[in-house]
Protein backbone atom coordinates (compact mmCIF):
# COMPACT_ATOMS: atom_id res chain seq x y z
CA UNK A 1 0.00 0.00 0.00
CA UNK A 2 0.96 3.47 -0.79
CA UNK A 3 -0.50 6.52 1.02
CA UNK A 4 -0.36 10.04 -1.39
CA UNK A 5 -1.01 13.33 -0.34
CA UNK A 6 -1.57 14.98 -3.65
CA UNK A 7 -1.23 18.88 -3.64
CA UNK A 8 -1.79 21.33 -6.55
CA UNK A 9 0.74 24.05 -6.46
CA UNK A 10 -0.36 27.29 -4.24
CA UNK A 11 -1.74 30.19 -6.36
CA UNK A 12 0.05 31.78 -9.35
CA UNK A 13 -0.49 35.40 -11.11
CA UNK A 14 -2.09 33.28 -14.15
CA UNK A 15 -4.64 31.79 -11.36
CA UNK A 16 -5.25 35.27 -10.14
CA UNK A 17 -6.13 36.62 -13.58
CA UNK A 18 -8.81 34.79 -14.74
CA UNK A 19 -7.60 31.63 -14.59
CA UNK A 20 -5.66 31.70 -17.50
CA UNK A 21 -4.28 28.43 -18.99
CA UNK A 22 -0.77 27.40 -17.17
CA UNK A 23 0.72 24.99 -18.87
CA UNK A 24 4.72 25.05 -18.82
CA UNK A 25 5.05 28.49 -18.25
CA UNK A 26 7.21 28.57 -15.19
CA UNK A 27 5.85 31.39 -13.40
CA UNK A 28 6.28 32.14 -9.14
CA UNK A 29 3.68 32.00 -6.41
CA UNK A 30 2.05 34.97 -5.27
CA UNK A 31 2.17 35.90 -1.72
CA UNK A 32 -1.15 34.14 -1.29
CA UNK A 33 0.41 31.18 -2.95
CA UNK A 34 2.96 31.19 -0.20
CA UNK A 35 0.61 31.41 2.41
CA UNK A 36 -1.51 28.51 1.25
CA UNK A 37 1.13 26.33 1.02
CA UNK A 38 2.29 26.93 4.87
CA UNK A 39 -1.16 26.30 5.43
CA UNK A 40 -0.50 22.84 4.73
CA UNK A 41 2.70 22.88 6.06
CA UNK A 42 0.32 23.91 9.67
CA UNK A 43 -2.15 20.94 8.53
CA UNK A 44 0.54 18.02 7.96
CA UNK A 45 2.43 18.73 11.19
CA UNK A 46 3.36 15.62 12.65
CA UNK A 47 2.54 13.36 10.20
CA UNK A 48 5.02 11.47 8.63
CA UNK A 49 6.02 11.90 5.46
CA UNK A 50 8.71 9.52 4.00
CA UNK A 51 9.56 11.51 0.38
CA UNK A 52 8.29 14.66 -1.15
CA UNK A 53 8.39 14.87 -5.02
CA UNK A 54 7.29 17.74 -6.90
CA UNK A 55 7.10 18.86 -10.95
CA UNK A 56 10.19 20.82 -12.19
CA UNK A 57 7.87 24.02 -12.15
CA UNK A 58 8.86 26.65 -9.72
CA UNK A 59 4.84 26.92 -8.71
CA UNK A 60 5.02 23.27 -7.90
CA UNK A 61 8.45 23.12 -6.33
CA UNK A 62 8.09 25.80 -4.25
CA UNK A 63 5.12 24.82 -2.62
CA UNK A 64 6.58 21.52 -2.22
CA UNK A 65 9.24 22.95 -0.50
CA UNK A 66 7.17 25.27 1.98
CA UNK A 67 4.24 22.20 2.45
CA UNK A 68 7.00 19.29 3.54
CA UNK A 69 9.00 22.10 5.49
CA UNK A 70 12.12 20.94 3.86
CA UNK A 71 14.32 21.61 1.19
CA UNK A 72 14.60 18.35 0.12
CA UNK A 73 12.11 17.47 -2.50
CA UNK A 74 12.43 15.24 -5.54
CA UNK A 75 11.33 16.74 -8.95
CA UNK A 76 10.63 14.43 -11.57
CA UNK A 77 9.73 15.75 -14.78
CA UNK A 78 6.62 13.05 -15.40
CA UNK A 79 4.37 15.52 -13.20
CA UNK A 80 5.15 18.52 -15.30
CA UNK A 81 1.38 20.04 -16.13
CA UNK A 82 0.06 19.75 -19.49
CA UNK A 83 1.17 20.77 -22.09
CA UNK A 84 -1.73 23.33 -23.72
CA UNK A 85 -0.11 24.14 -27.14
CA UNK A 86 -1.54 27.08 -28.38
CA UNK A 87 -3.81 27.89 -25.14
CA UNK A 88 -1.22 28.65 -22.92
CA UNK A 89 -2.00 31.65 -21.62
CA UNK A 90 -4.65 32.85 -22.29
CA UNK A 91 -8.61 32.07 -20.38
CA UNK A 92 -10.73 29.89 -21.38
CA UNK A 93 -13.18 31.82 -23.09
CA UNK A 94 -10.23 33.81 -25.11
CA UNK A 95 -9.19 30.70 -26.52
CA UNK A 96 -12.87 29.07 -27.67
CA UNK A 97 -13.64 32.52 -29.36
CA UNK A 98 -10.32 31.96 -31.57
CA UNK A 99 -11.67 28.68 -32.41
CA UNK A 100 -14.12 26.82 -31.16
CA UNK A 101 -13.86 23.66 -32.62
CA UNK A 102 -10.53 23.04 -31.16
CA UNK A 103 -12.41 23.26 -27.81
CA UNK A 104 -15.04 21.25 -29.26
CA UNK A 105 -12.53 18.24 -29.46
CA UNK A 106 -11.08 18.81 -26.56
CA UNK A 107 -13.93 18.61 -24.64
CA UNK A 108 -15.49 15.17 -26.73
CA UNK A 109 -12.58 13.49 -26.67
CA UNK A 110 -9.06 14.72 -24.33
CA UNK A 111 -7.42 11.46 -24.81
CA UNK A 112 -6.84 11.85 -28.59
CA UNK A 113 -7.07 15.11 -29.22
CA UNK A 114 -4.35 17.44 -28.51
CA UNK A 115 -4.66 20.18 -25.91
CA UNK A 116 -4.23 23.48 -28.10
CA UNK A 117 -4.03 21.83 -30.83
CA UNK A 118 -0.25 21.38 -30.79
CA UNK A 119 0.06 20.40 -26.73
CA UNK A 120 -0.47 16.70 -24.76
CA UNK A 121 -3.31 14.40 -25.48
CA UNK A 122 -4.78 13.25 -21.96
CA UNK A 123 -4.18 9.74 -22.95
CA UNK A 124 -0.21 11.36 -23.15
CA UNK A 125 -0.74 12.80 -19.45
CA UNK A 126 -2.34 10.08 -17.99
CA UNK A 127 0.53 7.03 -19.18
CA UNK A 128 3.15 9.21 -18.09
CA UNK A 129 1.80 10.15 -14.79
CA UNK A 130 0.59 6.57 -13.91
CA UNK A 131 3.91 5.19 -14.53
CA UNK A 132 5.51 8.14 -12.23
CA UNK A 133 3.04 6.49 -9.61
CA UNK A 134 3.82 2.75 -10.32
CA UNK A 135 7.29 3.60 -9.72
CA UNK A 136 6.55 5.73 -6.38
CA UNK A 137 4.32 2.56 -5.60
CA UNK A 138 7.35 -0.01 -6.43
CA UNK A 139 9.82 2.04 -4.27
CA UNK A 140 7.58 3.61 -1.08
CA UNK A 141 6.09 0.66 -0.39
CA UNK A 142 3.84 1.17 3.04
CA UNK A 143 5.31 4.46 2.77
CA UNK A 144 3.89 8.03 2.60
CA UNK A 145 4.60 10.72 0.33
CA UNK A 146 3.85 13.91 -1.04
CA UNK A 147 3.17 15.00 -4.38
CA UNK A 148 2.81 18.47 -5.68
CA UNK A 149 1.53 18.94 -9.32
CA UNK A 150 -0.81 20.52 -11.06
CA UNK A 151 -4.63 21.25 -11.64
CA UNK A 152 -4.75 19.20 -15.19
CA UNK A 153 -2.24 15.88 -14.23
CA UNK A 154 -3.85 15.12 -10.84
CA UNK A 155 -7.72 15.38 -12.36
CA UNK A 156 -6.45 13.75 -15.21
CA UNK A 157 -4.60 10.65 -12.98
CA UNK A 158 -7.73 10.64 -10.27
CA UNK A 159 -10.36 10.61 -13.27
CA UNK A 160 -8.67 7.74 -15.06
CA UNK A 161 -7.55 5.25 -11.73
CA UNK A 162 -11.55 6.20 -10.83
CA UNK A 163 -12.68 4.63 -13.90
CA UNK A 164 -13.92 8.04 -15.27
CA UNK A 165 -14.14 8.74 -19.07
CA UNK A 166 -10.95 11.40 -19.70
CA UNK A 167 -13.53 14.30 -20.89
CA UNK A 168 -15.03 14.13 -17.72
CA UNK A 169 -11.63 15.30 -15.69
CA UNK A 170 -13.24 18.80 -15.44
CA UNK A 171 -15.69 17.03 -13.24
CA UNK A 172 -12.85 17.04 -10.54
CA UNK A 173 -11.63 19.97 -8.54
CA UNK A 174 -8.73 20.55 -6.80
CA UNK A 175 -8.23 23.74 -4.98
CA UNK A 176 -4.54 25.42 -4.88
CA UNK A 177 -2.57 23.98 -2.36
CA UNK A 178 -5.38 21.69 -0.73
CA UNK A 179 -5.17 17.97 0.38
CA UNK A 180 -6.09 15.58 -1.48
CA UNK A 181 -5.43 11.94 0.50
CA UNK A 182 -5.82 8.42 -1.79
CA UNK A 183 -4.05 5.34 -1.50
CA UNK A 184 -2.57 2.78 -3.79
CA UNK A 185 -3.01 -0.89 -3.53
CA UNK A 186 -0.38 -3.49 -4.69
CA UNK A 187 -2.12 -4.00 -7.84
CA UNK A 188 -2.81 -0.23 -8.51
CA UNK A 189 -6.04 0.22 -7.83
CA UNK A 190 -7.15 4.01 -6.08
CA UNK A 191 -9.42 4.76 -2.81
CA UNK A 192 -9.60 8.29 -2.60
CA UNK A 193 -10.45 9.70 0.92
CA UNK A 194 -9.69 13.02 0.77
CA UNK A 195 -10.14 15.54 -1.80
CA UNK A 196 -9.76 19.59 -0.97
CA UNK A 197 -8.86 19.19 2.55
CA UNK A 198 -8.69 21.92 4.80
CA UNK A 199 -8.56 20.49 8.35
Amino acid sequence: MLNVYLLRHGETQFNADGNRYCGRTDIPLTAKGIAQANAVFEQLKGKKIDAVYSSPLMRANHTAKIAAGSESVTVDERIIEIDFGNWEGKRREEFVAENPGLWQLWSDNPAVNAAGGNGETASQVVTRVDNFFKEMLAKHKDQTIMVVGHNGINRLYMAHKLGMPLKNYRKIVQHNSSLTFFQLDTDGELTLEKLNATA
